[in-house]
């Protein structure tokens, strides 16, 4: 028998739910760290950016108004997905990010380590960052932390999947919806995790993944008035692109994570300023009752 033909992919974007092409129909090559190829990704576009902050607008309703618990679930079951899948994200984290077997299990094993992690939080955030506060009269006075709304995420170029997981999952916990760019150089796993979110139980439009060139996709996230905040992780290490898209951010007071002089050790415990960089606090007065 002859030898079977190998199955080109061609991947498209995921957004509301759906893997819509790229509006631009264009794609590029992805290649491993020795440069052999392994797939086609799409080139997202301003539209397609666009297309993806509307989704995220109109997932917000719904997943800020579901209960802790439920999402605290949803983002669980996450984890298990991506667990049946396991085999499969090692192999693309080692291929893309050039690791032996060894270190990509170990970084696809935290990654679905961190899902559980920020998924037990969901339930625990309103009671460590809230509180009911002393006043001076007949009232109850009650600070509780909220949503802010859509996320824009510039994932992290290096880290093509534990440190995707770590700047989009403290992003949904609390209830906003987002928008995320993957790595340019290193989609496949944030691919794949499309796949895994559309197969779980995150509700459409709540992770939208855009894959290409973040210099196409990130200054119309910074910009676009929709979008309430934008962690600029995918551009550590370079200052000018950095600055770009804080100018272009503040045009709507926009809450910014800056980008960071280099990509963090994503290993380390993550914490939690990446969950209350994304959250309002709202101050309740209520009459005390007779």
């Amino acid at each position: 028998m002859s030898e079977r033909l190998a199955v080109k992919k061609t991947y498209k974007l995921y957004i509301g739910g759906k893997f819509p092409r790229s509006e631009s129909g264009r794609s590029y090559e992805v290649t491993d760290a020795k440069g052999n190829f392994l797939a086609n990704a799409a080139f997202a576009s301003r539209k397609d950016a666009r297309d993806a902050v509307a989704a995220a607008r109109k997932a917000f309703i719904g997943w800020s108004g579901a209960t802790a618990y439920n999402r605290g679930q949803v983002l669980y079951r996450v984890a298990e997905v991506m667990e049946g899948r396991r085999a499969q994200f090692i192999d693309e984290v080692s291929a893309g990010e050039g690791l032996s077997r060894a270190k990509a299990e170990k970084a696809v094993d935290e990654a679905i380590d961190r899902w559980v992690w920020y998924a037990g939080w969901s339930d625990k955030i309103a009671q460590v960052l809230g509180s009911s506060n002393p006043v001076a009269g007949p009232y109850f006075d009650f600070s509780v932390p909220e949503p802010t709304g859509v996320v824009a995420v510039l994932a992290p170029q290096r880290s093509s999947l534990l440190g995707l997981v770590s700047v989009l999952a403290p992003a949904l916990v609390s209830g906003n919806t987002a928008v995320l760019a993957s790595s340019y150089e290193r989609p496949l796993p944030a691919i794949t995790l499309s796949e895994v979110l559309a197969t779980s139980d995150v509700p459409g439009g709540v992770a939208n993944i855009l894959t290409g060139r973040i210099a196409d996709t990130a200054p119309t996230l910074a910009s676009h008035m929709d979008v309430n905040a934008i962690d600029l992780a995918g551009a550590a290490g370079d200052d000018e692109h950095a600055r770009e898209l804080e100018l272009a951010a503040a045009e709507n007071l926009k809450r910014v994570l800056r980008a960071p002089a280099a990509e963090p050790d994503w290993l380390a415990e993550p914490g939690l300023e990446r969950i209350t960089q994304y959250l309002e606090t709202k101050t309740v007065w209520h009459p005390v009752g007779i």
